[in-house]
Parts: C-alpha cells; structure tokens; sequence
C-alpha cells in the first residue's frame, strides 16, 4: 500500500527568512535519496520537493517554494532560474540610430558556486580533487553520479564566510522559475527607499505584488493531491513583518482548514544599527507577533538573540558549537539545524503528524504563540547508548530558540519533541543479568519510553509527544564548519577530547544528532509581557512618529497592543501554582 504523500508549500518572506530557508533546503537537498537500490527513507521529500519537466525533457526535482525579496538582494542568482531555460537568445529591436553601451561586469561568484556551475555542466570532478579519505568510493558511486554524491565525495571544506553577502551565495539547489518574487518598490542595500517598517510591508500586498502572489501559489497549490498547508518563515523585525501579517491572512481566508506554520525569524544583529532602527526592530516584531499569531495555525519566534528587547542579553551559546553570531550566514545554519528536526512530524513517510494536528496540540485555548528550544548537537558520545548521553545531562540539554526561557516548575500545556540522527547508537541499554543498572532508564525497553521518561521527570504532568527518526542532519558543504572540534565525522562527542581542546587537522563534520522541543505553557507569560511592557514604555507618537506614517493608524496600534497583552494572560496559569503571587495576579 502506497504512503499519502501530505504536500506543503514554503514562503520565504524577507532576507534573513531567505538566509534560514536557504541552509534548510540545502540540508534537505543534502538527505535526498538518488540510488533506487537504497530503501525509502524516513522522511518524505515529496512533501516538500516537486518532480516537473523541463522543455528538453529533462526531469527536475524543486522545492514546492515560493520566496520573496527586494530589490538587489540576488547578486549571481537570476530571479527565473537557470533549469528551464531554453537557451534561445532574446530577439532585439531593430534600431537605427546611435548606440552607446555601458556594460556592467556580473557580480564574483565564490569557489563553492564555481564548483556547482561546473557540475551543471557536466565536469565531473576528478580524482585529484577528491579527498584521500573519499578516492576509494570513487569507482563504486559511478552508478549514481550527482551534484549530492559529488560534493560528498570531494569533502572540499569551503571557507565561505568571507564571500557570503545575500543568501544565494550558498545556494546548493535549482529553484523553479515561480518561485522568486522580487519587490522592486524596496531596496536591499542603501539608505534609501528600505522596507523598516511594519506599515510599509503591509501596504505591499496589493496590486502587482498580490497577483504575482496569488498566481504562484495557484500554481503550486493546483498541482497538489493531498495539501496540508504552509511552512511560512518571515522576517520579523523589518517590514516583511508587515507584508508577513497580511500574506498569512490571506492564506487563512483563502485556504481556511489547512494548517499555516509561521516562523519568525531575526538575526543577532543587524549592519549598521543605530537606537531608532532598534526601536523599529522591536516595534515590528511585536506588531508582526500578534497579527501573524492571529491568521496562522501557530507562531514560533526562531532566533539566536538573547530577548528581543531593546537590551537583549548575550545570544544563546552551544557547547558544541563555534559560531559567529554577527554572521547571517553562521545564525542562519543553526536556525536551519533546528528547523530540520522542528518540521519533522509532518515530513515522515509513516506515521506521519499533519500540520493541523501538530498545531491543535500546542495552541489550545487560543494560545498560538509557541516556543522552541534545541540542542545542537544531541550531546551523545560515540559507542553509548540514549540512556548513557540523558543520564549525563543535569538538566534538559536543549538551549532557548525563541528567547523564551523555560518554566522552572514544570508546567507545560503541551510539548512536541524530536530527536533525528541516532542511526548507529543504541537507544537501549544493555545491562547484564543481575547487575544493577545505573538509572531507571537504563531499565527501559524502547527509546521512545527512555525519552519519555526523562522529559516527565522535568514536566511530570505535561502533555507530550514525541518522534525518533534514525537519520542524522547532513551538514555537508555548504553548512559552514562551526562545531567543535571535540566531535567525531558524524557530530558524536569524541570522549578523548573536550568541547575546548584544539588539533592539529579536526575532522570535517559531515553530520549531525538533533534534538528539539516546541513548548506551549505559562513561561511564555512572562515573556510576552515583558515584550508588551517594552513597546508601551514610550510614546509612539513623540519618540517614532515617522513609523506610524505609513499606518497602521494610531487606533490600532493601540489595540495591538492591547492584544499583545491579552496573549500574554492567557498563558497565566490558573491552577493555583505557587509560582505566582496574589499581587502578581492584580497587575495587568
């Protein structure tokens, strides 16, 4: 009996959303199954890839994407793609007068696009250029030979850090022509004509951005058997946060019933910030936060800040991970990390979770607002078992996603865990007959019932569901290298070396072990209140009149934030919990 394949549509609406998505396809382009002897894996790809034609017969295999930017923002990418192309020269008027020619030279491409543009040609890299370590798997791969297998093969450890300005610079797959949107009314780089501003973005969907819009997701929608929804990532801290609130209410009136999970994503840190930009950053998020929490199934807020505030903390570090947090190119790889085990449950081939489903289990009650957490990579070391890495862990070993810390009491209204890329560990232990065993979980007969235990024994009384998918996170070329140098090939903790030491020649971290959680509960009170108190701190009126002129109008600015605050008290637990006290309770 054939699996339902369940199809979703991704939009990527801004250029850090872009950033993000763009290491999140890659790693999906990373896990795709070509060899046909292999067995089908875990994960669907037809959920999220398309299979189409080109005009010379040729089959294509794209993301279901559509992704929207301003003006400059693709540097060497075309906005039509390169797979459909037909190679004929455009006709040219005829024109009899003088001409005079200003020829513009292409924008560089870096050593890793150079190396795609020569497999799209057909240069199948040589030996030479192949690592020692992976010659030996050259003869027997002939049979299936791809971009994939090729990139694998070589190991080439590209150093992209320096060339990395917009997102397609590290862009592994062809996208089909309907899916780049270009708003030509904004500048990507300058000081003019920028999209700052929550109004300006919501005053974008009309006219030829809205049919531009409505036709490509037409296209993508009709050609669906099965469609459960949409995947939408959103800046949320420039305009598109705006443009975000009105696509996502637009998907909500026109495709009512299918699930729409949004992801609001913002960097660490913007170039060349000053106090009034920073203001607007955290006036669009919270702005962007209600209105798009309102038309979507839920919002996840996804970033590395330390809050989102005018004074955030330190951003969120990972003991396994060395990463830039002023690098796009850097925040937006662990992002992406994250969001490869976030979107698992609707991607599975079996037993898989629909989008609709996944969202009702968080957003009861109206609270649609969640929270992410993970830890990159699962801290497991090589030769243990699950029950060895979680007895080790003194706490939960997952890290804020959202700038939401967790509840100290453990009360969660609902919780969805994943934890992908034990493929080779063992999820049990193996204790000999009449020894001891070191914890309860070593007693355990499943790695399901092992990961249960130990998330109940920190929220006892919470909801919770959970997957295990044995297939790691491909972190190849391009994913930047920022793990440490303390794990092994597979990302794996190297129980000779700790997260600081340092070696002569680290190993090129060809993959990695994911965990994380989706949280709904009454931490996220505390959170969003004090966002509410920070944006209702100042007078709009007299400290950024220019971010109301182009809307929305002073009254709902004000009921925004009076939704803001109302989101925030439903998350208030009522159960009489000691960790609120009766004057917390009286002040609104």
């Amino acid at each position: 009996m054939s699996t339902i394949c369940r199809e979703v549509i991704t939009l990527q609406l801004g250029h850090y959303s872009n950033f993000v998505g763009t290491h999140w396809w890659n790693l999906q382009d990373a896990s795709l199954p070509y060899d046909p002897e292999m067995p089908p894996g875990e994960i669907q790809s037809d959920v999220m890839f398309r299979e189409g034609q080109t005009l010379g017969g040729s089959i294509t295999y794209t993301p279901r994407l559509i992704a929207m930017d301003l003006k400059g923002s693709l540097q060497t990418l075309r906005q039509e793609g390169s797979l459909y192309d037909s190679g004929k020269e455009t006709s040219a008027l005829s024109w009899d007068g003088s001409l005079m020619i200003h020829e513009e030279s292409p924008p560089a491409k870096n050593s890793f696009l150079e190396d795609l543009d020569k497999l799209d040609r057909g240069d199948i890299l040589t030996k030479a250029d192949f690592s020692s370590s992976s010659r030996s798997q050259f003869e027997r791969s002939q049979s299936v030979n791809t971009v994939n297998s090729q990139l694998a093969r070589i190991q080439k450890n590209y150093r992209l850090e320096g060339s990395v300005k917009v997102w397609s610079d590290f862009l592994r797959i062809h996208l089909h022509p309907r899916t780049i949107s270009v708003i030509h009314q904004y500048n990507h780089d300058g000081e003019a004509d920028r999209l700052e501003a929550f109004g300006q973005g919501e005053a974008l969907l009309q006219g030829a951005v809205l049919d531009d819009l409505d036709d490509k997701l037409h296209f993508f929608v009709e050609e669906c058997d099965y469609f459960q929804g949409f995947q939408v990532l959103c800046d949320l801290t420039d305009g598109f946060a705006g443009l975000g609130s009105k696509v996502t209410e637009m998907l909500h009136d026109a495709y009512g019933g299918r699930g729409i999970l949004t992801y609001g994503t913002a960097p660490v840190s913007h170039p060349n910030s000053t106090p009034m930009k920073n203001l607007y950053h955290l006036l669009n998020c919270a702005l962007g936060m209600v209105h798009m929490a309102n038309h979507s199934s839920f919002f996840c807020p996804l970033t590395l800040r330390g809050g989102l505030g005018l004074r955030p903390s330190s951003p969120i570090s990972f003991p396994y991970l060395n990463y830039d947090p002023s690098l796009w190119y850097h925040s937006g790889a662990v992002l992406a990390l994250a969001l490869d085990a976030l979107t698992v449950p609707y991607r599975l081939r079996s037993n898989c979770i629909p989008m609709w489903q996944l969202a009702d289990s968080l957003s009861t009650s109206g609270r649609k607002v969640v929270a992410a957490y993970g830890a990159l990579p699962f801290p497991i070391a090589h030769g243990t078992s699950l029950p060895d890495a979680l007895s080790a862990c003194d706490s939960l070993p997952w890290k804020p996603l959202s700038t939401c810390g967790e509840a100290v009491d453990g009360r969660c209204y609902g919780q969805w865990v994943t934890l992908k890329g034990l493929e080779d560990q063992r999820l049990t232990s193996s204790v000999a007959p009449g020894t001891e065993a070191p914890s309860i979980l070593h007693n355990l007969h499943s790695g399901e019932d092992i990961l249960a235990s130990y998330i109940s024994s920190f929220y006892p009384t919470a909801p919770l569901a959970l997957q295990l998918v044995s297939s790691p996170s491909k972190v190849t070329s391009p994913f930047p290298q920022i793990f440490s140098q303390a794990l092994t090939d597979r990302g794996l903790q190297n129980c000779n070396m700790l997260p600081t030491s340092s070696m002569a020649a680290p190993p090129v971290i060809s993959s990695v072990p994911v965990i994380t959680s989706i949280q709904s509960g009454p931490a996220l009170e505390p959170w969003l209140s004090e966002l509410h108190r920070s944006v209702s701190a100042f007078d709009i009126r007299r400290v950024a009149p220019s971010f109301l002129s182009q809307g929305p109008e002073m009254a709902d600015y004000g009921d925004a934030l009076e939704q803001l605050r109302f989101l925030a008290r439903q998350y208030r637990d009522e159960s009489g919990g000691a960790a609120r006290s009766s004057s917390e309770e009286d002040d609104d």
